[in-house]
């Protein structure tokens, strides 16, 4: 699995092409909640007084997601911001504060941040939540992960139940539950249907 990240992280990180030139930085992070994915970025200009820029970065224009920088083949990927943000239907402060609930109703959180892996994919690993005492009764900070099929409901998220067995306190040893619950996840494909569990999607 590629490195893990917070996608609060990303926020300010310099848009750089791979020739070198800095051309912007990310102001916000757009989700497609019912993809699971990023959707993009909207970017403003570098430097203390600069203001948002009418154009936006589509992922699909992101050559890689570094540790220091989202790397770009050329400014050419860029397009009008409404490309990204549209609707605003898929913008984060969908995702940001919204319950939690597992397929059987019970909530277990409130989204804090999204676990994104680093790299090229922009996939949505999991969430990082403020632990609804369902799920924990010190109602800690926890990280759970997503389902293969990431189900919105109104304004919640859905996700598997037997995710809540699967909560680690640190993003460096989620990487660890999220192998761990996809390979639960997908024991029932290979084998007879498990009573009592849902099969995945």
């Amino acid at each position: 699995m590629n490195t893990l990240m917070l996608a609060s992280e990303l926020t300010g990180r310099v848009v750089v092409t791979l020739g070198g030139e800095a051309v912007a930085q990310i102001r916000d992070t757009v989700f497609d909640a019912q993809a699971g994915r990023i959707k993009g970025f909207t970017l403003s200009g570098r430097g203390l007084l600069s203001g948002p820029l009418k154009e936006s970065l589509p992922f699909s224009g992101v050559h890689a997601i570094g540790p220091s920088a989202v790397m770009i083949p050329s400014e050419a990927v860029l397009e009008n911001r409404d490309v990204v943000v549209g609707t605003g239907e898929a913008d984060r402060g969908q995702v940001i504060g919204a319950p939690v609930l597992t397929d059987q109703g019970t909530e277990v959180g409130t989204v804090l941040d999204v676990v994104i892996e680093a790299g090229v994919g922009g996939r949505v690993i999991g969430f990082e939540i403020a632990a609804h005492e369902n799920l924990d009764s010190r109602k800690r900070k926890t990280f759970i992960p997503r389902g293969e099929t990431l189900a919105v409901s109104g304004r919640a998220l859905v996700v598997p139940a037997d995710a809540g067995r699967f909560v680690a306190d640190d993003l460096p040893s989620f990487s660890a539950q999220v192998e761990a619950f996809r390979a639960q996840a997908v024991q029932p494909c290979a084998g007879a249907p498990t009573a009592g569990e849902g099969g995945p999607a």
